[in-house]
């Protein structure tokens, strides 16, 4: 299957980077390459584009893609650890601009053999990196019943998870669970069916949970924001696309806590945590598509992109 992906607000995207063209910017999850095919048309031979992806796939199309730029590099790599190569390559304080979109990309939904799809069967896998272990047919067959809770309670936000993760843990009892259409059918059977046909894709905040439990999605990324920022030279700018609420809140409080001053407790009424703001919001409110967008790729209808400068 040949790895498309649309990139999400890509116009807003580029606006918000302001991209000088003599500039080093960094592409933390390149997919299919569509944001950083832009970025790099902007940027002149003196320009730089670092970009990183943990699927072998994308870096595979990207290095093709970007064969004959030489001032485009392109590493398989976790979007997590990208600050740290950056240290050791010498660039610390030296990055004009940083993206990271935390979405799955559309190769991976709609690649039945990736395991992600509700819509398309096959083998539970859900690995944006195929070189790790950790898959979704471990998760879903030998978590333990309270680890699976917590998950789909935690990750997925899901009301209905006590009443899932008994059908799960009664079923796997019979046979493993092996394919996306099983599991599925799984989580549909532990509604009402009017709420099934009243609500539509039920199954959405379970495969959610166990995603990110697979790829470990929200962890560290507190971390990996706050050395993202530190890495970003003065009037660098980093944006940052989420696609659920757990990610949108780490991003939002992170960036909130590095554009104040205080963060003291309202309580205490002269400062004496000594925190000084090192970034100034570009966005007070997250950016969303707008209606054109949202009917050429209805997948953008939960991407929300905040922007910050460094100070």
């Amino acid at each position: 299957m040949e790895f498309k992906h649309i990139p999400v607000l890509l116009d807003e995207v580029i606006e918000g980077l302001d991209i000088k063209k003599n500039g080093i910017y960094v592409d933390c999850t390149m997919g299919g390459g569509g944001h950083s095919s832009v970025i790099a048309s902007n940027l002149s031979e003196k320009g730089r584009l670092i970009g990183f992806d943990r699927d072998i796939d994308a870096v595979s199309v990207c290095k093709k893609r970007f064969n004959k730029l030489t001032n485009v590099q392109v590493y398989h790599s976790n979007f997590k650890q990208a600050p740290q190569i950056l240290q050791e390559m010498g660039l610390s304080g030296e990055i004009d601009g940083i993206l990271v979109d935390l979405g799955v990309s559309s190769y991976q939904i709609d690649n039945g053999d990736r395991g992600f799809s509700i819509l398309h069967d096959g083998r539970l896998d859900m690995r944006m990196d195929t070189s790790q272990d950790l898959d979704a047919y471990y998760v879903v067959n030998k978590y333990p019943k309270e680890k699976l809770l917590k998950i789909l309670y935690q990750y997925g936000e899901e009301n209905n998870a006590k009443r899932i993760i008994e059908n799960i843990c009664a079923r796997r009892l019979i046979k493993p669970i092996e394919t996306t259409r099983e599991l599925k059918d799984i989580i549909e059977s532990s509604f009402p069916k009017k709420v099934i046909f009243g609500k539509g894709g039920v199954s959405k905040k379970t495969f959610q949970a166990i995603r990110i439990e697979v790829n470990g999605e929200l962890e560290n990324l507190d971390k990996f924001l706050r050395e993202s920022v530190s890495i970003l030279k003065k009037g660098g700018r980093m944006a940052v696309i989420t696609f659920h609420s757990l990610e949108d809140r780490i991003v939002k409080n992170v960036f909130r806590e590095f554009a104040t001053d205080c963060v003291c407790p309202p309580k205490i009424p002269v400062c004496i945590c000594g925190h000084r703001k090192e970034v100034k919001l570009v966005n007070n409110k997250p950016i969303t598509a707008g209606e054109k967008e949202l009917e050429l790729n209805s997948r953008s209808s939960s991407a929300k992109l905040r922007i910050i400068e460094k100070l």
